[in-house]
């Protein structure tokens, strides 16, 4: 409760005016100042409250009737602590753990599946030692060029064994993706015809492959990454078989086996040979790819000199 100070008491005397004697009053006068003088003084100003103090006294809450009064035990709700203000956020770090109690977590250890991965064994360190047969499987499951991601096929090669001719294409075209054999398409047709013209077989004697294992999109050139990743198995190919000749058809199969960016028409006519790795030299002979020859027939007469060159061999 607040206590206040005593108000002044309205009744209490005021002061007098103060007294002159009678030749005071006279020079007052004369000066014009009994008026003034002779007025009652004013009452002292009030003095200014004193501040208030506040006594706070206990208040005790007021009993309860008796009629009133439960015989259950009062229930005291639970003293539920304010909810702490969130974390100001930081760039780059989850509110989660700006308001996460303790220090922060420990980050998990990788796994071991996350470890990268290791580099791929280049295609001729891991075929030096292969089969054919294992070498085939190696080509069908080979990704060491882009092309393995548009191919239905990887066209290893087919032919005869023991192999007297190895014919050399440039690359697998649309039907030899779809069949993963080598020239079945009209240009097979040609071939076949061609090497049947100098008694020779694909199904008796003749190896036939290609430089590139798997169709370019759209049957466009080889690229030079293309043809250096899939080479090694060409030269594999060549080192198992052994043949007696190789007949090399179209401008990038000769540029390859040869290492020259010479001409195919500089390069045909002539016999060439062949060193492998192993220290063999293998006769070559150019000459025109089938597929060209279908659109221009009039070279058909150049192929059928080179055929007959590479058959005066044996």
């Amino acid at each position: 409760m607040i206590q206040s100070a005593t108000p002044p008491n309205p009744a209490a005397p005021q002061p007098a005016a103060p007294r002159v004697n009678p030749l005071q009053r006279i020079w007052l006068r004369e000066i014009g100042m009994e008026r003034l003088w002779l007025r009652p003084a004013p009452a002292p100003s009030r003095p200014a409250a004193e501040p208030q103090a506040l006594v706070s006294k206990p208040v005790l809450p007021a009993a309860a009737p008796p009629a009133e009064v439960s015989a259950r035990p009062a229930v005291v709700a639970p003293v539920v602590a304010p909810a702490a203000e969130p974390a100001a956020a930081r760039p780059g770090m989850p509110a989660s753990i700006l308001n996460r109690n303790g220090p922060p977590p420990r980050p998990a250890p990788k796994a071991a599946e996350e470890a990268p991965a290791p580099a791929p064994i280049p295609v001729a360190e891991a075929i030096r030692n292969s089969s054919l047969d294992e070498m085939r499987e190696q080509v069908v499951a080979c990704e060491a060029c882009g092309l393995c991601k548009g191919r239905r096929n990887a066209v290893f090669g087919h032919g005869g064994q023991p192999t007297r001719w190895l014919v050399v294409g440039e690359a697998p075209g649309e039907q030899e993706d779809r069949q993963g054999q080598p020239f079945v398409g009209r240009s097979g047709q040609l071939l076949d015809a061609m090497l049947s013209a100098v008694s020779m077989s694909r199904e008796r004697d003749v190896f036939i492959t290609n430089v590139i294992k798997c169709r370019p999109p759209g049957n466009r050139n080889p690229k030079p990454e293309e043809i250096a990743a899939c080479s090694p198995y060409l030269m594999r190919q060549i080192a198992l078989l052994k043949p007696e000749r190789i007949l090399v058809l179209g401008r990038f199969a000769a540029q390859t086996l040869l290492g020259t960016d010479a001409t195919i028409g500089s390069l045909r006519g002539r016999i060439h040979q062949l060193k492998t790795d192993e220290g063999l030299q293998i006769p070559a002979v150019v000459s025109y790819h089938p597929a060209y020859l279908l659109r221009s027939p009039v070279e058909k007469a150049r192929a059928w000199q080179d055929l007959q060159l590479a058959a005066r061999m044996g």
